[in-house]
């Protein structure tokens, strides 16, 4: 084909075999820690390759993984794709009815599982087990089989005696390497397909300055679960980069992930900001040497301005970035331009705490509820449509919700954003959690980011309350820091909004909750909230005139 070789993933694994046989990929297990080098990788690839042959696996199969962050599970980012099946990363966390729809939906012909998730699979599987039907293999990542009803196989027996070399495939770019299905907090999970040229194009962007490069003397480690979009691609891209790799395991804990910065000179990580809120709490009360670490990346919810002070100040760039299943994920980075490297703190800190500027090679449109183009001037705002070479254009077997959610070639993100003068893009809300309230809309985003600023706040989240003048009116929900008064902290947080923004911006009324309930992927479920809070009851009354929006 004209420019060569087809733009797949093997010749990322290849050039680290090649250049870096001697690079390390440290892994927290079970069963301990497990250490060994590109070259040993790239063998046991091999061996997963020809175990599947074996198996009778191979062209087009969809293999399914329901694991933690580990070797093992790295093993099959390159040993599946490669050889010309598909990567079928499952989310151990969804609720058994959306596992039992996507393994059914997948058609997926094996799974391997960590043994921790095996009494969840079984569970799925005993509870309905019909849309098991296709799967033919269950592999446990580990050296032996824990006690369980499902026919299962060690992971170390099924590579055990196979070869460590394969005759690798020629695959075509259009050849399908992955397959992630969101989360389906508004109904059923949609499937999201990846070519090996996405994956290729997706690992290229992000290995560019504007994206979230990785070197050769770079340790990465990802604490965003590979089954969440690949671990936002960063497996592929410190493969392309030769660098070091460290997987934190099954459910790190901050003392785990301080562990690990320290003993492994970790110098980026990544992950959604509750990770990072449990770390900094963790390294308030303990001796933290956080020296080696460069770049904390965080993605899938907003970073509060107090964390990125809290992690400048010890020396570590928190590096925002945005995306979604649909974009591979990264579809953009906030970097500084070069223009504002000079500009003061302040400056600096404001374009940082937005999602950044667009990833080289994406395009992008924000249209307001008429159809028209938004002004890029930073305050008006509309939802924001993305293509590209890593963009889906459609949903896997749901002809109905790509019809639904793509417009002209562009993906509808549901995703409210406003474009400042820089080209800096922010994200407002998510569409369906923006608040409106007497025909204004209230970022929910915005008041929780103001919210977790306050030195008595932990975690914050803030819905809409339907109210019968206004149509909605903000509610606040703080999990306190271990300590603090809460006596009076309904009016305290409500004067720290005040000083802030508008009287009509001032949730009406803040109820202290033990914990934020969590989604799939350790975003705050706003759903969950809306039906357990939901009740205008709450905000009835506690607006005065003067506090909603003028007419």
């Amino acid at each position: 084909m004209p420019g060569g070789s087809p733009q797949t993933l093997r010749p990322f694994l290849t050039r680290a075999a090649q250049l870096y046989p001697e690079t390390e990929i440290v892994s927290r297990t079970h069963e301990g820690m497990v250490r060994y080098d590109y070259d040993e990788y790239a063998d046991r690839a091999a061996q997963l390759a020809n175990a599947l042959s074996a198996a009778g696996f191979g062209d087009g199969d969809r293999i399914g993984t329901f694991c933690w962050n580990h070797h093992r599970h790295f093993e099959t980012y390159f040993g599946v794709p490669s050889m010309g099946a598909q990567l079928h990363t499952i989310n151990p966390l969804l609720p058994d009815k959306h596992v039992q729809y996507i393994v059914e939906n997948a058609q997926d012909r094996a799974i391997f599982v960590d043994a921790s998730f095996l009494p969840k699979l079984e569970g799925a599987v005993a509870d309905d087990p019909d849309p098991f039907d296709s799967v033919e293999q269950f592999v446990v990542m580990g050296e032996s089989v824990p006690e369980t009803d499902l026919d299962a196989v060690a992971y170390e027996s099924f590579v055990e005696g196979h070869a460590t070399e394969y005759d690798w495939p020629a695959l075509e770019e259009e050849r399908p390497a992955g397959l992630c299905y969101t989360s389906g907090t508004t109904g059923q999970p949609k499937g999201v397909e990846y070519t090996q040229q996405m994956l290729w194009s997706h690992t290229m962007a992000i290995q560019s300055p504007q994206g979230i490069p990785l070197a050769d003397d770079d340790v990465m480690m990802p604490v965003v679960p590979m089954f969440h979009v690949n671990a936002w691609g960063l497996p592929f891209s410190a493969t392309a980069g030769g660098a070091k790799h460290v997987y934190p395991g099954p459910q790190p804990e901050p003392a785990d992930l301080a562990r690990l910065i320290e003993e492994e000179g970790v110098t980026v990580t990544a992950g959604v900001p509750t990770v990072w809120l449990g770390l900094m709490e963790y390294v308030k009360e303990n001796d933290v040497d956080l020296s080696t670490l460069d770049r904390l990346v965080v993605g899938g919810s907003a970073a509060p301005e107090a964390m990125i002070r809290f992690f400048d100040d010890h020396g570590v760039e928190l590096v925002h970035a945005w995306g979604m299943t649909e974009t591979s994920p990264v579809g953009s980075v906030a970097h500084l331009k070069s223009d504002l490297e000079d500009a003061d703190y302040e400056t600096q800190l404001e374009k940082r705490s937005k999602q950044g500027l667009i990833t080289p090679g994406l395009e992008y449109r924000v249209i307001d509820d008429d159809g028209n183009d938004v002004p890029q001037d930073g305050e008006a705002f509309g939802e924001l449509h993305i293509r590209g070479p890593w963009v889906t254009t459609e949903y896997f077997a749901r002809p109905e919700a790509t019809e639904e959610e793509f417009e002209d070639g562009y993906l509808k993100t549901g995703d409210v954003v406003s474009v400042d003068e820089d080209g800096y893009i922010k994200i407002v809300d998510r569409a369906k959690d923006v608040i409106k309230s007497g025909g204004e809309w209230i970022s929910s985003q915005e008041l929780e980011n103001a919210l977790m600023a306050h030195d008595a706040v932990a975690e914050a989240a803030v819905i809409g309350v339907p109210h019968e003048r206004w149509q909605e009116r903000p509610l606040a929900l703080v999990v306190p820091v271990d300590g603090a008064d809460t006596s009076a902290l309904d009016d305290e947080l409500r004067d720290h909004i005040l000083a802030e923004y508008p009287k009509w911006w001032v949730p009406d009324a803040v109820v202290t909750i033990e914990e934020v309930p969590k989604t799939a992927t350790g975003k705050f479920n706003k759903q969950a909230l809306r039906a357990e809070y939901g009740d205008e009851s709450l905000v009835e009354g506690r607006v005065p005139d003067d506090a909603a929006p003028e007419s």
